[in-house]
């Protein structure tokens, strides 16, 4: 599974990219005000220091505008995933930019069905939200599960699944398990995967034990 980090926070993207763990980076229009920078410097900054997948996403409604502003978007660099709502002209931009050879994430995605209709439409990527599924009662991982059946189901579909809206790593695990290709999570969630108590405990109790001997790797003065 590859994990791209949601975030329009430069210091923590390349805080996560120094780990080599991180395969991409998603932004929107609430993380991009959070930043309270323009979208342009931000994406072309985060562009150079994450080599994988950037999705910038659009802000129009309407496939002219949403050509419009796409164009300018996927200038900026190579790895820009334009994203593009789940929309009938959302739709229509993402089989004329993936037609052009451009990434495409299609988002705010919330069935089965619109998932096969961005995978007919060439998108890059699907991103449905399991989080905002899970906040109104509803079980945002069977969604994957569903759209996960219905690609394997049809090789000629190359869209990969992105599974957004993860609140903790629980998401994560299941949506690997599923066969989820990517998740994208919250800086918080990305770090809470490294942690668990009998880690830290044993982590301690080694260097307590290592402590006693008083014995050093590295000597000290040494090169």
């Amino acid at each position: 599974m590859k994990f791209f980090v949601d975030t329009a926070d430069i210091a923590e993207i390349k805080a996560l990219a120094a780990t080599g763990l991180l395969d991409g980076v998603t932004t929107n229009p609430s993380l991009i005000a959070k930043s309270g920078r323009r979208i342009l410097e931000v994406i072309k900054e985060i562009c150079a220091v994450v080599p994988g997948p950037v999705s910038a996403e659009v802000a129009a409604t309407e496939y002219d505008q949403i050509m419009r502003e796409a164009d300018v978007l996927r200038r900026i660099a190579g790895n820009v995933a334009v994203k593009v709502p789940l929309t009938p002209d959302g739709l229509r931009a993402c089989r004329t930019l993936s037609g052009q050879g451009t990434m495409v994430n299609v988002t705010l995605c919330f069935s089965a069905a619109q998932a096969l209709l961005a995978a007919k439409a060439g998108a890059t990527f699907i991103s449905p939200f399991v989080g905002r599924l899970d906040d109104i009662g509803q079980d945002g991982m069977l969604l994957i599960a569903d759209i996960v059946q219905i690609y394997r189901n049809y090789p000629v579909l190359k869209t990969e699944v992105l599974v957004a809206s993860v609140r903790h790593p629980i998401h994560v695990i299941e949506a690997a398990k599923l066969g989820a290709h990517v998740a994208t999570l919250p800086p918080a969630v990305l770090r809470s995967l490294y942690n668990h108590p009998l880690t830290d405990k044993g982590l301690a109790t080694f260097l307590a034990d290592w402590a006693k001997t008083g014995q050093q790797i590295v000597e000290t003065g040494s090169t």
